[in-house]
């Protein structure tokens, strides 16, 4: 598989100190052209291996709404409980609601949902399966200077698409939830 070939390059923005109930995290602003993309960093990550990474889509039911209809608030905070025990590791925001489709597509693929599961109800709504990209989580952690990730997650595609970004990813640890 090839790498991938960095079309918009993503740039950092600003840097700010983030207080939360799993501690202080860095909070940094990207930004690629289109969209805004945030890591938010806790402990020496510099030059660092085996450092624990989660990549995470932006969900507004989940995370604005609290809704009960998917594992996204629990995954994050999973991943930032697991991040803290460490004491340093990287979570990575991206916007991509939907699956990358955007909010509009994961309200219209609702009614094919129940019965025919979360992937196929996109198609059968007029969008992809799965429209993200993983290419500014491998333009951010390569910013970073992150020698190899601990991938959180329990999605092993998202292994694989960040190493065609030429991120190393050392093993992916799940984050015992069923959706990722």
């Amino acid at each position: 598989m090839a790498a991938y070939e960095f079309t918009e390059m993503i740039k950092r923005l600003a840097a700010r100190q983030l207080k939360t109930k799993f501690g202080i995290f860095t909070e940094i602003l990207y930004y690629d052209g289109q969209r805004e993309s945030i890591a938010i960093v806790m402990g020496d990550i510099l030059d660092g291996e085996n450092i624990l990474c989660r990549v995470h889509s932006h969900c507004i039911g989940a995370h604005v709404f609290n809704s009960v209809e998917c594992t996204c608030r629990e995954e994050m905070e999973a991943a930032q409980t697991m991040i803290e025990r460490e004491g340093r590791g990287v979570i990575i925001w991206l916007d991509q609601e939907g699956k990358g489709n955007g909010h509009l597509a994961l309200i219209e693929s609702i009614p094919f949902k129940k019965e025919h599961g979360q992937a196929k109800a996109y198609e059968l709504a007029g969008y992809k399966a799965d429209a993200r990209s993983y290419e500014p989580a491998a333009q951010i952690l390569a910013d970073l200077r992150v020698r190899s990730i601990v991938l959180l997650a329990n999605n092993t595609e998202k292994a694989e698409e960040l190493r065609r970004g030429a991120i190393v990813v050392s093993e992916t640890r799940a984050l015992g939830l069923s959706k990722s």
